[in-house]
């Protein structure tokens, strides 16, 4: 091990041992993280609705205190925006994370503590690169730049409080030295406008000898290929010959990988983290095995609702000793940012529970079941990447949506796909990707026996840029923004159509 790495894992090793800690005692950590943050709020307006000084068991915490939508939670944080203390976290929330919904222009606001900050946001990114460290000793990515990429990231001033992109409030408060371990600077990683942004940072990264990459697979492929066009380079190891992995999140990697593996010159490792403005939840702890390590002592409690039968819509959680191998659940957080039993949007499904690994499994609103046929995201990438793998196939982006019955008509799923290299037979790949959505969805293969209900898939080839130009005309270029990947009505099948015609 080389000295810089040396002094690296000297300051890592606390992190390390916090991941050791993480996989031999789940259950205590979990509750030493509940009833910390019960106590630091016991006084503030939420606290004392619900007796939080009172509660002594898991059981108390679950029957006092209601399981919560950001919609229902929404009037307090307005009234935190606004400068109130002492609402759901003790003091003043100055930061907000502005995170933008999939589903709707709307905006979320996620309160921002400084406990949040330190304990979890900064404090997952330390157990990442300690992680690293440890199962690579050899790396030179300490010696080398980090490749970030944020959103399109104004700090806006408002209320006496302050909102902007996550990326944007870690980065303002970052210590100034991280500037010297990290490319661009903190100039150009602030910017607003992604697409001056986009030359701004592809100039600069350019002249950094860059050792790994952080942020979201879409916009950093994006800037990537950018930067490859910009350098007339074929590759990204001929700009940056020590470039060794990319720690990814945000979005699901499996539609990229084909893409990165392309462009990167000689393998690369990729390592997947969960993290959203919520808090940091997860990390691949594993070389080669991408199953997500829960981050239980990081100021988030977990609870869990089996996406099964009514237990949703009655907001029946479970706490994390109490989860089943193979079911998919929804995640409800309750964290030092001042989030209480939070329905965060997101599904995961457990693949270990000694330790407790999770896939990534979809979002609650994100599925089609327009005919009982209960498609979720995870479901359409495996289909997708088997259907590609025998076309010879590459996928940039895609979307999915229903077709619904009209009289006579059976109904359908209409999907379209934007090609990185277009299938050698396009009616191979719709057939595969049926036939493996079948195999994978008993509820969907019944629906589509003998066409009773749904008719085969239509898949439409979208003209290049599409999926760019359509985030573009909603104003959602760069970031956090994410391309929805499944609808359960035609809100963006249609206008996608539109626009690939135009």
């Amino acid at each position: 091990m080389s000295l810089v790495n040396k002094i690296a894992s000297f300051v890592t090793n606390p992190y390390a041992q916090k991941l050791e800690l993480i996989r031999n005692k789940p259950l205590e950590l979990q509750q030493k993280v509940l009833f910390d943050n019960l106590k630091a709020a016991s006084q503030t307006q939420y606290g004392i609705k619900y007796g939080f000084a009172d509660i002594k068991s898991y059981e108390e915490f679950r029957d006092r205190v209601p399981i919560v939508s950001y919609e229902e939670y929404q009037p307090e944080i307005e009234r935190a925006r606004k400068g109130e203390e002492n609402i759901f976290w003790p003091g003043k929330i100055s930061w907000f994370a502005k995170s933008s919904g999939t589903t709707n222009a709307k905006s979320k606001f996620i309160p921002i503590t400084k406990e949040s900050l330190e304990t979890n946001h900064f404090a997952g990114g330390k157990m990442m690169f300690a992680n690293y460290l440890e199962k690579h000793p050899d790396t030179k990515i300490f010696k080398r730049k980090n490749l970030r990429i944020g959103g399109s990231a104004d700090i806006y001033q408002e209320y006496e409080t302050k909102f902007g992109d996550l990326s944007a409030i870690m980065i303002d408060n970052l210590p100034f030295w991280t500037d010297f371990m990290n490319t661009p600077n903190r100039e150009i990683s602030l910017m607003s406008d992604w697409e001056v942004k986009l030359d701004a940072i592809a100039s600069s990264v350019v002249k950094a000898n860059v050792g790994c990459l952080t942020g979201v697979p879409s916009w950093m492929l994006v800037l990537l290929n950018y930067t490859l066009d910009k350098t007339g380079k074929s590759n990204l190891h001929e700009i940056w010959p020590d470039l060794e992995v990319f720690f990814h999140g945000g979005i699901s990697f499996t539609p990229y990988k084909e893409n990165y593996d392309a462009i990167a010159g000689k393998p690369m490792q990729y390592y997947e983290i969960y993290n959203a403005s919520e808090g940091f939840f997860a990390l691949q702890d594993q070389k080669e095995n991408k199953d997500l390590l829960l981050l239980l002592n990081a100021g988030i409690f977990f609870e869990f609702i089996p996406m099964e039968g009514n237990a949703l819509d009655q907001r029946k959680a479970v706490p994390i000793e109490d989860v089943e191998l193979g079911k998919n659940y929804a995640v409800v957080l309750t964290t030092n940012g001042g989030l209480w039993r939070y329905m965060v949007g997101d599904t995961v499904r457990f693949v270990s529970v000694a330790p407790y690994r999770v896939v990534v499994s979809g979002r609650t609103k994100h599925f089609i079941n327009a005919f009982g046929e209960e498609i979720i995201i995870e479901n359409a990438e495996v289909a997708l990447k088997e259907a590609s793998n025998k076309t010879g196939a590459t996928i940039k982006d895609f979307t999915g949506g229903p077709i619904f019955m009209q009289g006579t008509e059976k109904g359908a799923h209409e999907w379209i796909i934007e090609f990185e290299k277009a299938p050698n037979n396009m009616d191979l790949f719709v057939e595969t990707f049926d036939k493996k959505l079948q195999e994978i969805n008993s509820d969907y293969e019944a629906k589509r026996y003998n066409n009773m209900t749904l008719n085969a898939p239509v898949i439409h080839a979208a003209r290049p840029d599409l999926f760019y130009d359509w985030m573009k005309e909603r104003g959602k270029l760069g970031g956090q923004n994410k391309v929805p990947r499944l609808c359960n009505t035609r809100e963006f099948i249609d206008p996608l159509l539109k626009l690939n015609q135009s």
